[in-house]
């Protein structure tokens, strides 16, 4: 089959001085298999090609049905009948399903129909039906003169764009339309012979490279995480286990005194387990946190509602990383007093309505840092350093609600693929009705932060909508070609000097 294809190549070479086209010129054969018969050809001389590309336009489902049927605004029209009374909405959506809602935007738009009440009444008399012969227009030309036709036709879906490839073929330095069988190797018998004088030897291609071995490749997700956790290296932060998925209510919301009637304990903000459904028992704290959510303490009147031990022994996905951070505290609380500075990367699962910045499961960041003498100041200087170094520094910040934090503070960042600020973390001081049950000591104030790492990787990769970055319809051709991340650190100085202020 391949030998054949040459030669057919090479016999109508041998006609002319060019194939044009000569994709189009073998309809019956792939354009795969005529590439390799070139390439074939060209090693040996015989002929020389060049690629050529032609962008055509080919109709969708929606195309196909529209030019056979006309228009959804035309089908529209002439289902309403002329005359004052015209057809009820319901029965065009009977007949059309969501064709009717499509049609009827279009022909009120050009003036065709109008709502009358609950019906549609004709408003023009006669109409043509342009969009159809457009569509006509494409289907046999495979573009159209007018740009702004296409661009409209694309923007209702009814075309794609298709690339074309073909070939013109022209005669090499070693022309013939006879195929004789290259020769790969020199052999005794032939020397002793004499046949290599008459044989056709295959060049050897002393630059290629081979085929690439198969690897894995890094998604774009992975690498802003590792640049964020080098940050965290660098401004002295250790990383928190963050390897249990599933945690105790009591880790995820009590002992960060979120109340038990809370709306973020409910099924439509939180996955529960089915098995377990809960766990066998509380830590040794759980008095006292009860007691502050029932009755309050440190200068706060607490919650005053009944607290449920059951309702604390729950199993859930975690909703933060901030269930890690109230355990890592209160194991700070058992050593003697020290500075510290934990961080997290890791995921997290809400039960959230999915759109183009919101998914149920996502990576949080988190950054948690404990000493005598913080202030929401050190906070916020520490977060413009913070994101300073990674090279964001549009930052605004917001006043906001937390349960465990006061005050809170929502961080903002401009985002230029949306053309608008995106909510990128969230922060505060913890209140003293969790740090004391935890077990930290009087003086000892902790500062907290939460980001979410798909929300800067978008900024960073020019993403504008999430199920683009993370979930099924991810283009995986984007993970193995998207570069690797190099956030604009700055490592002056003055940056070191900054940290200080929350050493």
């Amino acid at each position: 089959m391949a030998e054949d294809l040459k030669l057919t190549i090479l016999k109508r070479l041998a006609d002319g001085d060019v194939v044009a086209d000569t994709s189009a010129a073998f309809k019956d054969v792939s354009v795969e298999a005529v590439l390799g018969a070139l390439k074939s050809l060209e090693i040996q001389d015989k002929v020389t090609y060049e690629t050529l590309a032609t962008e055509v336009w080919t109709l969708e489902a929606e195309g196909r049905d529209q030019l056979d049927n006309g228009s959804y605004e035309a089908q529209i029209f002439n289902a309403v009948p002329a005359g004052e009374e015209g057809i009820s909405i319901d029965e065009l959506k009977a007949k059309f399903g969501a064709k009717a809602v499509l049609g009827q935007g279009k022909g009120f738009a050009n003036k065709w129909i109008r709502k009358s009440g609950t019906n549609i009444v004709r408003v023009a008399a006669a109409i043509v039906d342009q969009t159809q012969a457009d569509l006509q227009t494409v289907a046999a030309t495979g573009t159209h003169p007018d740009a702004s036709v296409i661009k409209a036709l694309r923007g209702r879906k009814l075309i794609a764009s298709k690339k074309l490839l073909s070939y013109a073929v022209r005669k090499g330095a070693r022309f013939s339309t006879e195929l004789k069988k290259q020769v790969t190797d020199l052999t005794t018998e032939m020397l002793q012979s004499g046949a290599w004088k008459e044989a056709e030897f295959k060049k050897f291609n002393f630059d290629s490279l081979g085929v690439s071995p198969g690897s894995g490749h890094l998604h774009p997700l992975m690498k802003v995480r590792e640049e964020f956790r080098q940050v965290f290296f660098e401004t002295g932060f250790e990383e928190m286990p963050t390897n249990s998925f599933v945690e105790t209510a009591f880790w995820n919301f009590d002992a960060l005194f979120v109340p038990q009637q809370h709306t973020a304990r409910e099924l439509q903000d939180t996955f529960f387990l089915k098995d377990p459904v809960a766990a066998s028992s509380l830590p040794a704290i759980w008095p006292d946190v009860k007691r502050v959510h029932e009755s309050g303490g440190y200068g706060s009147i607490g919650h005053r509602c009944p607290w449920a031990e059951d309702e604390a022994k729950k199993m859930v996905l975690r909703t933060h990383t901030t269930a890690v951070s109230s355990q890592m505290l209160h194991k700070l609380a058992q050593e003697p007093y020290r500075a510290a500075k934990y961080f997290s990367i890791d995921r997290v699962y809400r039960n959230e309505t999915v759109d183009a910045t919101h998914l149920a499961e996502f990576h949080q960041i988190e950054g948690v840092i404990a000493d005598k003498n913080m202030s929401l100041g050190s906070l916020i200087d520490f977060l413009g350093v913070f994101f300073e170094k990674m090279g964001i520094s549009n930052l605004r910040f917001k006043p906001t609600y937390n349960p465990y934090t006061e005050p809170s503070m929502e961080i903002f960042s401009w985002h230029d693929g949306l053309k608008k600020w995106v909510e990128i973390g969230n922060s505060g001081m913890f209140r003293p009705e969790m740090l004391r049950p935890l077990g930290l000591e009087d003086g000892v104030q902790v500062a907290g932060f939460g980001l979410s790492l798909e929300r800067p990787t978008m900024i960073k990769y020019g993403i504008d909508n999430i199920r683009d970055l993370v979930g099924h319809k991810v283009d995986l051709g984007m993970v193995e070609s998207n570069p690797a991340c190099r956030l604009d650190k700055k490592m002056g100085k003055e940056v070191f000097q900054r940290t200080d202020v929350v050493a």
